[in-house]
């Protein structure tokens, strides 16, 4: 079965470089929330309009699910399969574990599909989504590390979204960091005008006209509409939201609150709520301690939900090269613990 072809590069350019013990890192502070300041690519702040405007109408627009009339079990139902079928399997296992950290090999067809299901979160380009995240691997709690509760809880959760980062907006800047993504035509076409944009909308317009057909079909205009905005409120704005906010929490709470099972040279901390909230992704001390392993598990009550689809695609032949996980010290055995990091592709 043909598989994903190896990056041009060497793979342990992007997530395999060890580190230097965390006493011995230059740029590495033992943090508390705001104690940084902003990263200086996003100095002096602006707001990003573009995105804010977005960000401030996608949650007005899910406030709609307060009315009666956008009200269906049907929809309450798609918010739950939603955040399983474009959460997990689009951000965590798609653009995360796949095109992230090439934890796993999958075919294209099936990687693409899963890069689609991410771009419906409405987070990003994948090539954007994938630079963003390496960055905050290289720089994690550190100023330039793009979204450190170190510079306050809301920058870390979203707060960052809303202003101009010059690291962000450029092409140059998202080819060092995820040029392994922007070999893709399909991933590099996603970063052309507001082709990601599109495909959002038209898996929203998707939404409401199944739910108008299907209302019309079985009580005419009126409740084919009403049935329409429904699923379009539940299934596409509030699930949206949620999304977001799982997303959003392990930049934020998982750099705060929580345990640590290994000595990293960051503030990273696992924390079981915001696992449940976002498939796995909460076990986040797990996960810097090795960013290329396939499993956030490494505790037998840390349940990590996308390792299970993995698990099950692996069976199905649809899975290869899943990274292991390596055996390492933990936080009781070792307080200054080498760290796997992501490193930038050579200019």
């Amino acid at each position: 079965m043909p598989v994903r072809p190896e990056p041009s590069f060497k793979e342990e350019a992007i997530t395999e470089t060890i580190t230097t013990p965390a006493a011995q890192h230059s740029d590495v502070l033992t943090i508390s929330a705001g104690n940084l300041e902003i990263p200086t690519a996003a100095q002096p702040a602006q707001i990003y309009w573009g995105r804010a405007t977005v960000l401030v109408s996608i949650h007005l627009l899910a406030l709609a699910a307060l009315s009666p009339y956008a009200f269906s079990w049907t929809g309450l139902i798609l918010v739950l399969v939603g955040h399983h079928l474009f959460g997990m399997l689009g951000v965590t296992l798609g653009y995360h574990r796949l095109l992230t950290h090439r934890s796993l090999q999958t075919p294209k067809w099936l990687e693409r599909s899963l890069a689609t299901l991410g771009v419906c979160c409405l987070q990003d380009t994948p090539a954007r989504w994938v630079a963003i995240h390496r960055m905050h691997h290289q720089h994690s709690d550190c100023q330039d590390d793009p979204h450190t509760p170190a510079a306050g809880f809301l920058w870390g959760h979203f707060g960052w979204l809303f202003y101009q980062n010059q690291d962000h907006h450029t092409l140059s800047n998202c080819d060092q960091y995820a040029h392994d993504v922007l070999r893709d035509p399909y991933y590099f076409w996603l970063e052309r005008g507001v082709n990601a944009f599109l495909v959002y909308a038209a898996h929203a317009l998707i939404f409401f006209l199944v739910g108008f057909g299907i209302g019309w079909s079985n009580g005419g205009s009126a409740a084919g509409l009403q049935f329409g905005v429904s699923l379009f409120v539940w299934g596409v704005l509030v699930r949206t939201v949620v999304v977001w906010h799982g997303t959003w929490a392990v930049n934020s709470v998982t750099h705060v609150f929580g345990y640590r099972n290994y000595g990293t040279r960051e503030d990273s901390r696992n924390n079981w709520m915001v696992a449940l909230l976002s498939h796995g992704e909460g076990w986040h001390n797990n996960h810097h301690a090795q960013p290329r392993c396939a499993n956030n598990r490494h505790k037998w009550w840390e349940f990590d939900l996308t390792f299970q689809v993995i698990r099950v695609l692996q069976m199905l032949g649809l899975a290869t090269n899943v990274v292991a996980r390596k055996v390492m010290p933990t936080e009781e055995t070792a307080t200054s613990q080498p760290e796997v990091e992501p490193t930038a592709r050579a200019a």
